[in-house]
């Protein structure tokens, strides 16, 4: 932790949009890592952003019921409710209050440099909503509003936590204050980003037109071994170092989630598989993914059947979060002069 955080309670927070298709990339790019952070006994607070999700068109019932999917995602995959903050975001009103604020300390320029931005709004960035350029803002202060310490992130999120860090700094130095901590992403893992199963050069999506680029959480074992036994692969065997995987985006894509299933890094991963063809590594890899996934789709069926204890969850979670981040936001408006009774 770096010394301007060592008046800051560490606390850990961080978020994944509930847009559909929970796949193999969100688990062990984040929910695992949340996972592990909260049985690191640092406080946890993971939310489900779903007025992230807004910043493109949503179908009402399917995002509900997306926010609920996900959360179950959170709990089959071993997040504790009594031991993590779990809640959705668009029920602390807290983050949107604290958004605006930081809407009014963050520049133009900054948010038109987000890579994000410029790939989602891509050519036609006149039509593409408001909250698509903003959302960044919004994300650091789902980060802020709790002097959240880090966030465990994909490296495709790299950027908005810098942008968090630009915006704490500018706000602290604007209001000579030293209120807001500067928040340190956490990028670690063998599968920090988890590429397609047929194009090893691209992130696996759920919005890939082809189902069998991806495993989803809610696969049963046959479909899982099925798209692994299909995935796109190269005629070489396997080497014994990871410089061997240099120019080998599909078999380093494939060795990663062997590694970050296994619980080691690549370089372990290649130890035990190197020398072997994948008509051999394939199937120990089915087996390890349907021993670790497999539970988590049942898990998550059984949890999807009881919608009524999710919202109890979420609400529960809601008014915790709450407890935390209402007195930092009254703290900001004394700070920038807003009057409050």
């Amino acid at each position: 932790m770096s010394e301007t955080q060592t008046s800051f309670t560490p606390r850990v927070f961080s978020g994944v949009q509930p847009s559909g298709g929970l796949t193999l990339g969100n688990y062990l790019g984040a929910i695992r890592r949340f996972v592990d952070m909260q049985n690191d006994g640092i406080e946890t607070i993971y939310c489900m952003v779903d007025l992230h999700a807004m910043t493109v068109w949503q179908e009402p019932d399917a995002l509900r019921r997306n926010t609920r999917e996900l959360a179950a995602g959170y709990l089959a995959a071993g997040l504790d409710p009594t031991r993590s903050i779990l809640f959705n975001q668009s029920q602390v009103p807290e983050h949107t209050q604290l958004a605006w604020i930081f809407n009014c300390v963050a520049r133009m320029g900054w948010m038109q440099r987000m890579t994000q931005w410029k790939d989602k709004a891509g050519k036609n960035q006149q039509n593409a909503s408001l909250g698509l350029l903003a959302y960044p803002s919004l994300m650091a202060a789902d980060i802020l509003v709790y002097h959240a310490t880090h966030v465990p992130v994909g490296e495709d999120q790299k950027q908005h936590i810098e942008l968090t860090r630009d915006i704490a700094i500018k706000f602290n130095n604007d209001f000579g204050v030293d209120f807001f901590p500067i928040t340190e992403p956490v990028i670690e893992g063998a599968a920090t980003r988890v590429m397609s199963l047929r194009d090893g050069t691209r992130k696996m999506s759920k919005s890939d037109p082809s189902d069998m680029a991806r495993i989803n959480l809610t696969d049963d074992a046959d479909a899982i071994a099925n798209k692994i036994r299909k995935a796109r692969t190269d005629p070489e065997p396997l080497p014994s170092e990871p410089e061997g995987l240099a120019a080998r985006a599909e078999a380093r894509n494939l060795v990663n989630i062997y590694a970050a299933l296994s619980d080691t890094d690549l370089a372990g991963a290649l130890r035990e598989v190197g020398g072997k063809q994948f008509s051999e590594f394939k199937p120990m890899l089915a087996d390890l993914a349907v021993e670790k996934l497999a539970p988590i789709s049942t898990e998550m069926s059984r949890l999807m059947e009881q919608p009524d204890e999710i919202d109890r969850i979420l609400g529960d979670g809601a008014a915790r979060a709450r407890d935390i981040a209402a007195p930092i936001l009254a703290k900001t408006y004394e700070i920038v002069g807003l009057l409050r009774s």
